[in-house]
């Protein structure tokens, strides 16, 4: 072997042993190994995370069900749900709809081919308000009566155009051609009314009357009263007048009777003198009281009568 060779051999083998020296120095000044621990969740542990884990994945499945469902039941959608619609025009209800809250809207209408119908247990109001937040107006229909809160009140015709009745703080007016009241008590009024005509219906009796104070009737121009198919009757219970001021007083007809005329003569008996005479002749006191008095071939009416002296 060549001295070359040999020299290689030798010092490989020195530098193999220092290297297993230089180990064992090492290995003799590490210190001591600590315990190995294992990484992870075992036991219990591991159990309920799992059970977690489930109880997560059951309630998720559990909504998305609920989810579909209330979708599927109140029948939800892109222009809305249910009976509700919304389109630009605002929102479209169909069916019966119920409102717990005040409802606040612009306009409210039914469809063309059916009636608009608000129902409560209570009462229906409708309020108008003002930009201030003010009351201007409200009508409320309840159990017993409708009543209605507004500066004035209009009723017109279907089209809108012609005004049949308004009323306001100081008046009420009425412009239709004709207003019928048909209760078997007439209508009473606490003030004046003014109307050209009243005028009861075929075969019925028209009757004006004023119980405890008095009726008065006048005209710029005339006050006509007929009858054209039945009697004519004005009664009070205490004095009834008849005054023109610048015209006059015409009472014309077949018979003009002048009923419960006193009589006006001397005698002590008025019966006694009724018997003796069928006729009479209709005497005037100048305080212009009316009698009668017994017709006899001249006048008897006498200035000094008792009827004109007790007049």
């Amino acid at each position: 072997m060549e001295p070359s060779a040999t020299l290689d051999i030798e010092t490989l083998k020195i530098t193999q042993d220092q290297f297993v020296l230089s180990s064992r120095s090492l290995r003799l000044q590490r210190p001591g190994c600590e315990a190995v621990y294992s990484v992870g969740l075992y036991g219990w542990r591991k159990r309920c995370l799992y059970f977690f884990l489930l109880l997560l994945l059951v309630t998720m499945i559990v909504n998305l069900a609920l989810t579909v469902w209330i979708i599927k039941v109140m029948n939800f959608s892109l222009d809305g749900m249910g009976n509700l619609r919304l389109n630009r025009d605002g929102i479209r209800l169909e069916g019966i709809s119920e409102f717990l809250l005040p409802l606040y809207v612009n306009e409210i209408h039914s469809r063309r081919d059916s009636s608009l119908v608000l129902r409560s247990e209570k009462n229906v109001t409708l309020n108008v308000r003002n930009d201030d937040g003010l009351l201007t107006g409200q009508l409320t229909v309840g159990p017993e009566s409708v009543e209605a809160q507004c500066r004035r009140l209009e009723v017109r015709s279907a089209d809108g155009g012609k005004l049949l009745f308004s009323a306001a703080e100081d008046e009420v007016t009425m412009t239709t051609k004709k207003f019928t009241v048909t209760g078997s008590e007439g209508a009473v009024f606490g003030h004046s009314v003014e109307t050209p005509l009243i005028q009861a219906r075929t075969s019925e009796d028209l009757r004006l009357e004023s119980p405890t104070r008095t009726l008065t009737m006048e005209a710029p121009r005339g006050v006509e009263v007929s009858a054209v198919d039945g009697p004519l009757k004005a009664s009070s219970r205490k004095d009834l007048h008849l005054e023109s001021t610048e015209g006059e007083i015409l009472l014309d007809g077949g018979a003009v009777r002048l009923g419960g005329l006193p009589l006006g003569v001397y005698t002590p008996s008025h019966a006694h003198a009724s018997r003796e005479h069928d006729v009479y002749e209709v005497c005037i006191c100048p305080s212009g009281k009316i009698y009668r008095s017994p017709a006899e071939s001249g006048s008897t009416c006498q200035a000094m009568s008792n009827i004109c002296l007790w007049s």
